[in-house]
């Protein structure tokens, strides 16, 4: 008899009821339910008086709720240029995130793999920036850049792949860390090239870290503030700087709710594109796909 390839086959006589040890409890379930609530309810909570001041024309104390309404704050942050200094921010920490992943994840495998000499001491290099003072680490790249005449828009975008790059490398480690190589030897072994390997087991395998170091490679590119200021002197003008500058100010609070409503809707749709990303690669569906015909252990041995 041929049993096909994969299919596991039941004992005659045997159930298929699940154990109780992994029978799901209510009480669990509840459990969970209820510590997920708290905690979007947590997240949530500092975001009510945004949008209720964005919407405000008037909030005076001690109303607990605005006592004029309007859409002054928007009108306000779209005159001030609002919508451009989105869209450089977006571009800006995309390309952070294009450049910065790709570059931790090759330094962090040839970390784990062993391929460096002194791995050590590259990897204290690596991640000195983590144990520095942002500022200090900014200033000094920033003097080695203006000095060097760089655009202003190329200085600040190779000093944020600087600063994310820690990240990357960190999180990159900590997924070859769990990565077995078999999986690659054992499909170059049966005849795949080097660009099957990489497509088709190395990524897959790999997705969920390299979409955890994208994540954090945009959140610094996203919320940067010094070195903008710093190398971009205020010609390349993002949102943070928007941010700021109307925080520095009395009487802007319409406007300030505008802008920071608008700051957190880019990282919370990168954070669900790539978890999808992640669970995707990590639930198999970028794997290569079955054979049309189930394949016997006859043809397999």
């Amino acid at each position: 008899m041929l049993i096909p390839y994969g299919t596991r086959v039941t004992p005659p006589g045997a159930t298929t009821r699940r154990r109780g040890l992994f029978r799901p409890r209510p009480l669990g379930r509840l459990a969970r339910w209820i510590v997920a609530t708290l905690l979007a309810a947590w997240f949530a909570l500092p975001f009510v008086p945004l949008l209720l001041w964005a919407v405000a024309e008037r909030w005076s104390f001690p109303a607990p709720l605005p006592t004029e309404w309007g859409l002054r704050g928007l009108e306000l942050a779209l005159a001030q240029g609002a919508v451009p200094a989105f869209g450089r921010s977006l571009l800006l920490s995309l390309a952070v995130a294009a450049i910065a992943t790709p570059i931790g994840a090759m330094a962090a495998r040839a970390l784990v793999v062993g391929r460096v000499p002194a791995p050590r001491l590259v990897s204290a290099i690596l991640l000195a920036p983590l144990a520095l003072p942002a500022f200090v680490a900014v200033m000094g790249l920033a003097v080695v850049v203006l000095r060097a005449q760089i655009p202003a828009v190329l200085g600040v975008l190779l000093l944020l792949v600087a600063a994310a790059l820690p990240y990357t490398v960190y999180t990159m480690r900590v997924a070859y860390a769990a990565h077995d190589l078999a999986f690659e030897e054992e499909a170059r072994t049966l005849g795949a090239s080097r660009w099957h390997v990489l497509t088709r087991v190395h990524l897959p395998l790999v997705a969920p870290g390299l979409a955890r170091a994208a994540f954090l490679a945009f959140l610094v590119g996203w919320s940067d503030y010094v070195v903008t200021v710093l190398v971009g002197g205020g010609r390349f003008v993002t949102l943070p700087l928007l941010v700021g500058g109307y925080a520095s100010g009395v009487g802007n609070d319409a406007v300030v709710a505008v802008l920071s409503l608008g700051a957190i809707v880019p990282p919370l749709i990168v954070l669900i594109a790539l978890g999808r990303f992640g669970r995707r690669y990590a639930g198999g569906r970028a794997t290569p796909s079955a054979s049309p015909r189930p394949r016997s252990l006859q043809e397999v041995s």
